[in-house]
């Protein structure tokens, strides 16, 4: 027999999830506000920046990013037209894409960054202690079983 989570797990439940939409909503509207596309935009532009010679596998940013498959096509579509990342076929999975970076998706990332920052340390970094943070991290990483 499963056993039903206590109130306080509950509770907890609710709060990670209405703070997670809350700061994020609010690090939107920073974004929203400097003029630039949405965070999905940094985030995926990010795990393509970051890997090895700028490239990665499309199902490698959607595991990263952990955005449904419809959504990774859907905005690298756009990426795409906007000439911010280049889609080639995988040479050793010819049912993958490989995505790579280009210097406009580079310069976008850079540019988004400052802001995306300001807004963590606004709306997260300047309410919680080192202790706090460390603390945090140490227990997301433990409920994502990392």
């Amino acid at each position: 027999m499963v056993s039903k989570p206590t109130p306080a797990v509950i509770e907890a439940w609710e709060r990670l999830v209405r703070t997670e939409k809350t700061l994020l909503d609010k690090v939107e509207e920073h974004l929203k506000r400097a003029g630039f596309p949405p965070l999905e935009w940094y985030h995926v532009l990010h795990e393509v920046d970051a890997s090895t010679k700028g490239m990665v596998r499309q199902t490698e940013v959607q595991d990263r990013t952990k955005l449904a498959q419809y959504n990774v096509c859907r905005l690298v579509d756009r990426l795409e037209r906007e000439g911010l990342v280049e889609r080639h076929q995988c040479q050793v999975d010819g049912r993958n894409n490989v995505l790579v970076i280009t210097a406009k998706g580079r310069a976008l990332r850079r540019a988004m960054w400052p802001v995306y920052a300001a807004a963590i340390e606004e709306h997260f970094g300047a309410r919680l202690s080192q202790a706090d943070a460390e603390q945090l991290a140490g227990l997301m990483a433990k409920l994502a079983g990392t």
